[in-house]
């Protein structure tokens, strides 16, 4: 039998989305290539939130100076919206008055109508990391979808929906669908693959080297990585850059990531079937025949992990490392004066500016505490890695980090902890070389705090970086590999 679908409350636009579900709904989109959450079981009945932690109760007020209080003009829940957060001229300053008002796990809006934990502090963060028997990755654990606070068409699904694979998964079931992303990137040949990005480096390069000036995110950062990525997983660059287009609206959460997710898995989902059909040697092929990966649900959905968090993780990782050479003049002195190195800043841009700021989710698998604060089974905690990478507790000064300190959170931690760091690197790494050895007299065109951000509650991502250098040719490379 069909299943009704839910009815959706039509509301004003300064009202939070809510739907009324009458029994068990079919969500968009719930089909293979969906990342919608589905219905909820029926052996898992959503709590009721206790008087003690209802919205309101026993929560500090935003004062007039906070930027949740202008919010929403008395809407929403009148929490922080977290990407206004992460879209602030200094998030690690929205992070610490947001840790002065709560402590180390703080409540913020996820979309209007929507809240969470932030969760702030270093070790809270690896508690809820490393402690699958209370905090899963699974979605469907999310109580505010069983009872209509998300709507079946949130923004936030692509990002925070289950989906059945290694990201929704816990215990066992993650250790076999970790496997073989872990054998996939072991397989990586890392002198083949630094020549062939460092080949597409030059060749973006190239392209605006004779004008004296580009957008060092639009023209570069953002498309090293996926042309990179999708190479490995054998596909050409118009494929690439599609996947590109889609991706951002994914990592945006706005009203087109639902369709942004759909056209991004309908062109992997096209290159896993071709790729049953003719074999090469790429790492589709090699996900395909692992053993560990049984239908092709299975092997999409790894191959869209691998994709959608390595391109914007990577993304942002070039770009704030780029940004800090154009628009720190001590950060940009001690480089070129061979005092630092590349890896040293790679590692500075992960402390000041980690490529997820803010990860999603864990949920709670039942009543807990964690930061004094009272956590109900359902709760959905972010995981704020830009946040725990400021924590007092470990950083009990304003300094910039030792070189060589590679204890931020930018990767996460526990079982879950990011499986691709090493090509990761690679691929910023090669980057931002060869801009450096190609550009070496860059420098900002615009004034820094002009520098705005792409709106997302996750990642960091400048909205452009236009820059200035010297005009010169630079001939195009031909061939791959």
């Amino acid at each position: 039998m069909r299943r009704a679908r839910p009815h959706v409350v039509r509301r004003r636009p300064d009202q939070p989305r809510r739907v009324r579900v009458g029994g068990l709904g079919t969500y968009p989109g719930d089909h293979l290539m969906s990342s919608a959450p589905r219905p909820p079981s029926a052996s898992e009945p959503a709590a009721s939130e206790p008087a003690a932690v209802q919205r309101g109760a026993s929560e500090p007020a935003p004062p007039p100076q906070c930027p949740a209080h202008h919010a929403h003009g008395g809407g929403g829940t009148g929490l922080l919206p977290l990407s206004a957060a992460v879209g602030a001229p200094d998030p690690r300053a929205v992070y610490r008055q947001l840790r002065a008002e709560w402590g180390n796990v703080a409540k913020v809006e996820l979309e209007p109508g929507v809240p969470a934990w932030l969760v702030m502090g270093y070790r809270e963060l690896l508690t809820i990391t490393r402690q699958e028997q209370i905090y899963s990755r699974d979605g469907r654990k999310w109580r505010h979808m069983h009872d209509g606070v998300v709507a079946p068409d949130s923004g936030l699904l692509p990002m925070m929906g289950w989906r059945a694979s290694v990201i929704g998964s816990d215990g066992p079931e993650h250790r076999r669908l970790r496997k073989p992303l872990d054998d996939g990137i072991a397989k990586i040949d890392q002198r083949k693959v630094r020549r062939h990005v460092e080949q597409i480096c030059t060749d973006l390069i190239a392209k605006f080297s004779e004008r004296g000036s580009a957008d060092l995110v639009n023209e570069y950062a953002t498309i090293v990585p996926m042309l990179s990525l999708a190479s490995l997983f054998g596909l050409d660059a118009i494929e690439g850059r599609e996947l590109l287009d889609a991706l951002i609206a994914l990592f945006g959460s706005a009203d087109d990531s639902q369709a942004g997710n759909r056209h991004f898995e309908q062109i992997l989902l096209d290159t896993v079937r071709e790729r049953q059909r003719n074999p090469t040697d790429d790492m589709t092929t090699v996900f395909i025949n692992h053993p560990n990966l049984l239908n092709e649900a299975e092997r999409l959905q790894s191959i869209v992990v691998m994709i959608s968090a390595g391109n914007e993780t990577v993304t942002a990782w070039i770009a704030h490392t780029l940004r800090l050479m154009l628009t720190d003049p001590r950060f940009a002195a001690r480089l070129h004066g061979g005092r630092l190195g590349v890896d040293d800043a790679l590692d500075q841009a992960l402390w000041r500016d980690p490529p997820m700021n803010n990860m999603p989710a864990r949920y709670a698998l039942h009543d807990t505490e964690l930061g004094g604060r009272f956590i109900q089974r359902g709760d959905c905690l972010i995981l704020g890695h830009a946040a725990a990478n400021d924590d007092p507790a470990i950083r009990p000064d304003e300094g910039d980090e030792e070189p060589g300190n590679r204890a931020h959170l930018a990767f996460s931690a526990g079982p879950h902890v990011c499986p691709a760091q090493v090509p990761a690197r690679l691929i910023t790494r090669t980057a931002v070389h060869t801009a450096l050895n190609l550009l070496p007299d860059m420098k900002l065109a615009v004034p820094a705090e002009e520098v705005t951000w792409r709106p997302s509650p996750w990642t960091r991502i400048p909205v452009a970086l236009p820059a200035q250098f010297s005009a010169a040719r630079i001939p195009i490379r031909t061939g791959r590999g």
